[in-house]
């Protein structure tokens, strides 16, 4: 399988480079030149397989034969060894659950596979790789927690001081050994923006990846959860919508890839907080990237969300084609607080904010009799619980993923610009 850049200005590469890379030098991110359908088969009799099997089918033709067949097994093996349960909220719409792993939230399956992929791709290799991730919240954690300890790999996570929550911050400031945290005076935006212009700064000769949904080892693997779900659903026999709580796409991206693989998915809604790029987009047709904003959902806060441009690419680049099966809603804080409450007072399952968002774009779009919903819920309360506290009447108990890291030291570099990052990575 090989892969090209969206600015399709760099020349086409294998899966094994897209890994290692990133990201083009063109600034572009990576997209499989070809995306075969799954059998007919396969996906009629889909409860047949488990869902290590699952995996391993949905994945295997984009790394084609660069990771021989058993490894490509085990690294599957290590990556989804949790559950992702589906929990019925009413008649039609449902739970999906992603926040069983490591650091209960829905990137610690993309993180696991691509660390994992990292560290065979290097094995042997006298260089060391340095990995630059951009975090909103989860991302930070999922991803130090799959690299820690990683041979030939040390990893830098940028993160917006004060806008992620006390526990994400934890997640990722107190590993130690091979991760670096650099609290960054700004935005998600920035960081982001900081780890693109590390990539094209050729003062800096260390070899450079990202782990953040751009790199097409943390994106793909995240097909997996609608394959699970589907897998879950058929019996229902109605029509699937799934709406996704949506930062910078990636999640709701490997969805569609999901279903360009074959699963029979009926509609897809990117459900947001204010920072609504892709909502405005839908409504006008022009694409006008903005500053983020703070919310309490913040996993969302992106005002340049990366992975839509390869949304228009599944879609051949028509807006009309697009809104045929995709929709997009922007919500606000005081809508998300509302809905929590709502959520709780009548079925008592408690959702935190990005959940509340995905359950609100169910809500907004409409589902009809013969639909069925199913709404992400993308990590657990705990990771918001100053927010889920304060907005519903309960004390959340802490899983003990979270009593491991709660009590320990915080350590990180305060930068304000690039020039403190490019500084760390000239040493």
């Amino acid at each position: 399988m090989n892969y090209y850049s969206l600015h399709h200005t760099s020349p086409n590469t294998t899966f094994k480079k897209a890994v290692v890379q990133g990201l083009a030098k063109d600034r572009g991110v990576y997209f499989p030149e070809k995306i075969t359908p799954l059998s007919k088969n396969f996906i009629e009799n889909i409860a047949d397989y488990t869902n290590h099997e699952i995996a391993y089918e949905v994945i295997k033709q984009f790394v084609g034969d660069e990771i021989p067949t058993k490894k490509l097994k085990e690294i599957i093996a290590a990556t989804i060894s949790f559950d992702f349960p589906l929990v019925k909220i009413d008649d039609n719409i449902a739970s999906l659950e992603l926040f069983h792993g490591p650091t209960m939230a829905f990137k610690d399956v993309g993180a696991k596979f691509m660390a994992q992929c990292l560290e065979y791709f290097n094995q042997g290799n006298q260089e060391e790789i340095t990995v630059l991730v951009a975090t909103s919240g989860d991302t930070g954690g999922a991803v130090a927690n799959g690299f820690l300890g990683a041979k030939g790999v040390n990893v830098v996570i940028l993160y917006p001081s004060g806008k992620v929550s006390d526990v994400q911050e934890k997640q990722l400031t107190t590993l130690g050994q091979n991760i670096t945290a650099l609290e960054v005076d700004g935005v998600f935006d920035d960081c982001q923006e900081m780890v693109k212009t590390a990539f094209l700064d050729t003062n800096i000769t260390k070899k450079l990846t990202s782990a953040n949904s751009i790199n097409v080892a943390r994106w793909l693997p995240q097909m997996f959860y609608f394959f699970f779900a589907y897998k879950k659903l058929k019996k229902e026999n109605k029509k699937l919508v799934f709406s996704v709580p949506s930062g910078n796409f990636g999640n709701i991206c490997a969805g569609i890839m999901a279903q360009k693989l074959g699963l029979p998915i009926e509609h897809f809604i990117a459900a947001t907080n204010v920072n609504d790029t892709v909502p405005n987009y839908l409504v006008d047709g022009v694409y006008n990237p903005k500053p983020s904003k703070a919310t309490i959902s913040n996993a969302m806060d992106v005002g340049n969300p990366s992975n839509f441009i390869r949304i228009q690419e599944l879609f051949n680049n028509n807006l009309e084609l697009l809104k045929r099966t995709f929709s997009s809603y922007s919500f606000s804080d005081t809508e998300t607080k509302a809905t929590m409450k709502e959520i709780y007072t009548n079925t008592g399952y408690v959702a935190e904010p990005h959940g509340a968002v995905g359950y609100l774009g169910l809500k907004k779009y409409g589902l009809k009799e013969n639909e069925y919903g199913v709404f992400l819920e993308t990590a657990h309360p705990v990771k918001f619980l100053d927010v889920v506290e304060k907005t519903l009447p309960i004390q959340v108990k802490i899983p003990e993923q979270i009593q491991k890291v709660i009590n320990n030291k915080k350590v990180a570099l305060q930068i304000a610009d690039y020039a403190g990052l490019k500084s760390l990575l000239l040493k």
